[in-house]
């Protein structure tokens, strides 16, 4: 079996932490097995890797995403990027593909789509392995997996069952029902329905005759050209809801969605991340701070209080699923990213009379890694060396920084710097436009970097 991990969404339900490139999966707010916090991605790969899955996993995501799943998970870990944001189908179908025409899968292979944000124990893993015998001994096309609802949700996707034979797990489907109102959903409880979890599994042949179908290229490289070709639709409205024979299994263990402040919290094993105090009358209080300054909190029960780069959230946590439409007209550039190399975050910015502009962060490498050899045409730079010593690259000539050393990057300058301890400097750009697009990469690899330079100076 070949499993898919999807990765993508902004996970605005949690902001302010969450942002277009760090997505809900990638909030280290959950408690590891060593007692450290770690993301939802982190999670649910190690619990792969527990089950014997991981190696036979791929990850399908966007150009985003690529640089903090790389940072959090390993630059080893293979990936399906899609040339754009299209919704479940696109990327699902990218990724069959890739797995039929470059790995070389066999049609009759059973693939199984799974979230890369779904909170279960290793037992929901292992019951996935049993998903391969139950769609080859039903004959099915599709196989799902429902959890039976502990309450009437307008969060979920509910399956329902044609019939329910007791002590059985496994059942046809009559049809689906995406995220009813409460009134509806504890109808739909009542008629046995499941909370859809959002795996998905099938044999490739399936997925790979849907696409011959419309027409769509079974190459990868040709579907690659195409991508904006392919319906930018769910692949539970473009497929799921267009099958007939769908069995599903029934999953009687843990299983939640941690996509609201109110979720997430109610699994964290603290009720305080970050600087600040909580005081009296804060019961049931979480309060996040990824910023220097203290926060402190009094007599607010029952609440989230969240404070990062990107803006500050307080908020009764019985409201919180609201925040996605409460701050649905605010846009603003990510304040804080991880990437391969480590991470930034946005100090200060302004904008002058005369159309210049100034942008400030504070950013971090880890040791041994490198930012690209670039250049910028719309800005200049001065970094200040705070933390640690690296190497730096100025128009092919190396030199050695160490804190406190200060570098000077006129517009139009090749530059590069590689990390040789955790290191962190201040920069501050100056310049008409200060955009991600302004960087035009010359080359990745520190090696070929320095084929290009004359030996080192202090």
């Amino acid at each position: 079996m070949k499993v898919i991990l999807l990765s993508g969404g902004s996970g605005r339900r949690l902001w302010p932490l969450s942002n277009d490139s760090r997505s809900k999966q990638f909030l280290k707010l959950l408690e590891s097995n060593e007692g450290n916090l770690e993301s939802m991605a982190e999670r649910v790969w190690r619990q792969l890797r527990e089950v014997g899955l991981s190696e036979s996993t791929i990850i399908a995501t966007g150009k985003s995403q690529v640089d903090i799943l790389q940072n959090q998970l390993g630059t080893d870990i293979p990936i399906i990027v899609e040339p754009e944001r299209r919704d479940t189908f696109p990327a699902i179908a990218l990724s069959a593909v890739y797995l039929y025409s470059i790995i070389g899968v066999s049609l009759d292979e059973i693939v199984t789509i799974l979230p890369i944000d779904s909170y279960v124990d290793n037992q929901f893993y292992e019951y996935i392995k049993n998903i391969e015998n139950v769609l080859n001994e039903s004959e099915a096309s599709l196989a799902l997996v429902g959890v039976k609802p502990s309450y009437p949700s307008s969060k979920y996707g509910y399956i329902i069952p044609k019939d329910v034979e007791a002590g059985k797990k496994i059942m046809r489907i009559s049809h689906f029902v995406e995220k009813p109102e409460e009134a509806h959903a504890l109808h739909l409880i009542e008629k046995n329905a499941l909370w859809n979890c959002g795996v998905f599994s099938f044999k490739l042949d399936f997925i790979i005759s849907i696409l011959q179908k419309m027409n769509l290229p079974i190459q990868y490289e040709e579907l690659l050209k195409h991508y904006n070709h392919i319906p930018k639709n769910s692949f539970d409205y473009e497929v799921v809801e267009k099958v007939d024979d769908i069995v599903a299994l029934q999953y009687d263990g843990r299983w939640k969605d941690l996509g609201t402040w109110n979720t997430l919290t109610a699994e964290m094993s603290t009720n305080q991340i970050g600087t600040g105090v909580l005081g009296p009358n804060t019961l049931n209080t979480h309060l996040i701070n990824e910023q220097d300054r203290p926060v402190a909190v009094l007599g607010i029960p029952n609440a989230v209080i969240v404070v990062s780069p990107d803006g500050v959230l307080v908020a009764d946590k019985k409201f919180s699923p609201k925040i996605k439409t409460l701050i649905a007209d605010i846009s603003q550039r990510p304040m804080y990213e991880e990437r391969r190399w480590g991470w930034y975050k946005v100090l200060d910015y302004f904008k002058y009379e005369d159309c210049k502009e100034v942008l400030t962060k504070r950013i971090g490498l880890s040791a041994g890694k490198n930012l690209s050899y670039q250049v910028h045409f719309k800005r200049s730079e001065v970094w200040t060396v705070v933390k640690g010593e690296g190497h730096f690259v100025l128009n092919e000539t190396l030199q050695h920084v160490r804190e406190g050393t200060v570098l000077e990057i006129p517009l139009g300058a090749r530059h590069a710097i590689k990390a040789v301890t955790d290191l962190e400097f201040i920069e501050v750009q100056k310049g008409t436009e200060l955009i991600e697009e302004d960087i035009h990469r010359i080359s990745l690899n520190w090696d070929d970097i320095l084929l290009k330079c004359s030996p080192i100076r202090n």
